[in-house]
């Protein structure tokens, strides 16, 4: 039971760190991305890589990945920069399919279907694995909170400040003298290397990597995330992946409490009661359980 629940609380800052990343491009700037999956993919790619057929250490890899994520969020932007709204977002979602398709065909670099296993893990060896899960899970809980400080900074910062107001008003913003289009590729791209950054934790935890790991269901959890949790908020972005979590693991142990349903029957029952769960929490708090505050104004009398 201690392993099953490191090991919940492993995935859960795994999301934490995906809902981050949105946070920054969605909930900051107002791009919208449904290319979650695909960024988390391509960081978990790029590191099983360069650890394994290149022999580099952990470190590396990870480092390889925030880059390599972070380059292929700012070309995607720099392309599709004149769309919008559901243009960008079906843009985006295209991206996640490409590197999905490229992940299954493309034999010589990714294994294809077979995936990549055998990737190291820090002391994996070394370490019995119930002893293995646990400093994971602390690697991986030290990560959220460097990453949340860094989004928190990012936020209140001068630069924050004009990530959201591009968000609010791009036009009114540029006629103000910022370079919006640049703001917008920083800010994909930083989001886009927090994503790869998950995904590259995601391949050395687990060990093993595979297309159909990274499906579109992932971009919806974090989506769901965001959305419950608080839109533009980084902390309530770390609760609601928290959320998530316990929701879909929760939901496991119906089949205990409903007998007599199939397990096909189970999945649906497990997705009604997500979906039921999320409905319940915008209904009570439309802006999230931890809504994005505005900013307080400092004015002194001269």
């Amino acid at each position: 039971m201690e392993n099953y629940l490191v090991s919940i609380i492993t995935f859960a800052g795994l999301y934490a760190l995906l809902a981050l990343g949105l946070n920054v491009i969605w909930g900051m700037t107002g791009l919208i991305n449904l290319g979650l999956a695909g960024f988390f993919a391509f960081g978990a790619y790029a590191s099983a890589l360069v650890t394994t057929a290149g022999g580099l250490p952990i470190v590396a890899g990870v480092v390889v990945a925030i880059a390599a994520a972070g380059a292929a969020g700012a070309v995607l932007t720099m392309i599709t920069m004149r769309l919008r709204g559901d243009y960008l977002a079906i843009v985006t979602l295209g991206f996640s399919e490409l590197i999905r398709l490229v992940a299954s065909n493309e034999i010589w670099l990714t294994n294809g279907t077979d995936g990549i296993s055998g990737i190291p893990g820090p002391l994996r060896g070394d370490l019995s694995p119930a002893e293995f899960n646990l400093l994971f899970c602390g690697i991986v809980l030290a990560v959220v909170a460097l990453v949340f400080l860094f989004a928190q900074r990012l936020r209140h910062s001068p630069y924050g400040r004009v990530l959201r107001a591009i968000r609010d008003d791009e036009l009114a913003t540029a006629v103000a003298g910022k370079a919006t289009r640049a703001y917008k590729v920083q800010a994909f791209a930083i989001g886009a290397g927090i994503l790869g950054l998950a995904g590259a934790l995601y391949g050395h935890y687990t060990s093993y990597i595979a297309p159909d790991i990274f499906r579109p269901l992932i971009t919806i959890y974090i989506f769901l995330a965001l959305t419950a949790g608080g839109t533009g908020n980084n902390a309530g972005a770390v609760f609601g992946a928290f959320l998530v979590m316990a929701v879909l693991e929760g939901t496991r142990f119906l089949e205990h409490v409903i007998p007599g349903l199939g397990g096909v029957q189970y999945a649906a029952l497990r997705e009604i009661a997500i979906g039921t769960a999320l409905i319940v929490v915008m209904h009570v708090r439309p802006t999230g359980l931890f809504p994005e505050r505005p900013p307080r104004l400092n004015l002194q009398n001269k």
